[in-house]
Formats: C-alpha cells, sequence, structure tokens
C-alpha cells in the first residue's frame, strides 16, 4: 500500500532535483561575480544532488521487483548524506581561500575579514 506513495514522491524528488539543476545553471551563467555564481553552484549541487538521490532511494524502496533494492536504496541516501556534508563545506573554503588570496575582484560594502585580520 505504500510502495506506490514511495514511488511517487521519489519520481517527484527526481524530477525536483532536475529542476533545481537547470536554476543553477542559469544562476551560473547570468549571475555577475565569483561568489555569487559559487552560491548557485552550491545549490545545484545539494539540491541537485541530494534530492535525486534521495528520491531514487525512496523509488527503490518502493519498486519490489527490484532485487537488490536495500542496497540501492542504502547506497543512494549514504552519497546524499555525504555529498550534504561536503558540499557546503567545499564552497566555504573556495570563497575563503579567494577571499584571502585577493584572487577575484570585489569591492563589498562592510568586509568583516578583512576588518579582523587588522586587528
Amino acid at each position: 500500500m505504500i510502495e506506490p506513495l514511495l514511488f511517487w514522491i521519489g519520481s517527484a524528488m527526481f524530477i525536483a532535483g532536475g529542476v533545481f539543476d537547470f536554476i543553477a545553471a542559469l544562476g551560473m551563467v547570468r549571475f555577475p561575480n565569483f561568489y555569487v555564481r559559487l552560491h548557485a553552484a552550491t545549490i545545484g549541487a545539494i539540491y541537485g544532488a541530494v534530492m535525486p538521490l534521495i528520491g531514487i532511494s525512496l523509488i527503490a524502496l518502493g519498486s519490489p521487483e527490484i532485487p537488490a533494492r536495500y542496497a540501492v536504496a542504502g547506497a543512494s541516501f549514504v552519497t546524499a548524506l555525504i555529498i550534504l556534508i561536503v558540499s557546503p563545506t567545499g564552497s566555504h573554503v573556495l570563497a575563503y581561500a579567494a577571499h584571502k588570496s585577493r584572487a577575484v575582484e570585489w569591492s563589498p560594502v562592510v568586509d568583516h575579514l578583512e576588518e579582523d585580520e587588522k586587528k
């Protein structure tokens, strides 16, 4: 009884992840500078990869004809958790390194990192 519901929720998450990937790709093309583009790339990595992986996990659990459905669901879910942890950390490190090296030309209104360095 719950298997069709899992299948349809998983399918909706899979399609929503594709939509988020498309929106992130538009952001990568249209946004003006490195930091905002990095934000779009992170959104694409998190929502565009984690949502479809969780959707695949739900689809596998909702499809009894898949022979190793628990293995597929578990592997998809663990991969989604790893991406959920690593992606924001990686984008933070990239933004911090770009700011410290001054590789990206940027003129902010307030720069708390620069103020902390002067102290």
